[in-house]
């Protein structure tokens, strides 16, 4: 059976939400800690942009979909910050869902799918 290969698209998102996982997972991690309020909450979010991000490299497709949930919570809750908080998860949003769901991507994860079903 031929190697499904990894778009460029798919391992540069994953990368980034896996770092921004990581990071946010330690800086949040002193909260946590110190039970702060939502602090477990903020944990969890962390958490699961990591396990998008792995689930983006194994591949499954229900992966990229937890990402753009992922990234589309974060745009929900920006906007109760700032307009400029909010735009710029929204230009991420953006660029996320064309990264995930370009032709190369789209094939990468049909590919995948129906060789695990």
């Amino acid at each position: 059976m031929k190697a499904v290969k990894r778009p460029v698209s798919v391992l540069i998102v994953a990368c980034l939400y896996f770092v921004v996982g990581v990071l946010g997972f330690a800086a949040h991690f002193r909260e946590l800690l110190t039970a702060q309020e939502d602090s477990g909450w903020v944990e969890i979010t962390e958490c699961l942009a990591i396990v998008a991000a792995i689930y983006l490299l194994r591949p499954h497709n229900w992966g990229r979909w937890l990402t753009v949930a992922w990234i589309a919570f974060q745009v929900g809750l920006s906007a109760f910050h700032s307009m400029r908080e909010a735009a710029v998860h929204g230009l991420i949003c953006i660029a996320t869902v064309g990264l995930l769901f370009n032709l190369a991507a789209n094939e990468y994860f049909s590919r995948v799918e129906s060789r695990l079903t």
